[in-house]
């Protein structure tokens, strides 16, 4: 199985205060060439460099920030949301060439307890490389690309109320990546859009 290489990937960790975030990607697949695929695997790699902060303060100053589960190996936490999201996203194709999507985090900068209880607004902050490979014989399938799938954050109230309903970060992160997934693979709805927010 061969894995995702992209020179320079750090450079799209996104960064900023107020701003403008998105979910985009290009270099959409067509129908004709995806109706053929048959999700085999998703294998995410989460970098060795990637720096963690488990710090409960607004916008930790790291690439991967994640509260939305107990306390443990973050990279590995993270790995499994992704790997979940688009694996859900993937499971409906059913031609018959045997597909791995190689996945590598950029930037996971989920929000914080501190930024749920006080900030006005707040945004996860979602960004991977992602290529797809013939299973069978490490063919690459598409270009490497970029994915920015960011996602608007429950604070306060509807934060508090989410969580009551089952509707976690965590749930929430899952079902927006199988939904980018499915629209990077065009039998879902088109995602691609921006959005104003208060995030890193």
């Amino acid at each position: 199985m061969r894995h995702l290489t992209l020179g320079g990937i750090a450079a799209f960790v996104l960064s900023g205060c107020a701003g403008t975030w998105t979910v985009d990607y290009d270099k959409v697949p067509s129908a004709e060439v995806t109706k053929n695929w048959r999700l085999h695997d998703v294998a995410v790699v989460v970098p060795d460099h990637l720096t963690v902060s488990n710090s409960n303060t607004f916008a930790p100053n790291a690439d991967i920030v994640w509260h939305g589960e107990p306390f443990g190996d973050r990279k590995a936490q993270v790995a499994a949301i992704i790997d979940e999201g688009m694996t859900a996203g993937a499971s409906d194709l059913n031609g018959d060439q045997l597909v791995t999507i190689s996945v590598m985090v950029a930037t996971f900068h989920a929000v914080t307890p501190s930024a749920v209880a006080r900030a006005p607004a707040a945004v996860h902050n979602i960004g991977y490389g992602m290529q797809v490979f013939d299973s069978r014989t490490g063919e690459p399938l598409t270009e490497p690309q970029l994915i920015s799938a960011d996602i608007e954050a429950y604070v306060g109230s509807s934060a508090v109320t989410a969580a009551i309903n089952g509707d976690t970060q965590r749930v929430r992160i899952v079902r927006h990546l199988e939904a980018v997934t499915r629209g990077w693979l065009g039998y879902g709805p088109d995602q691609r859009r921006q959005f104003g927010g208060v995030g890193r």
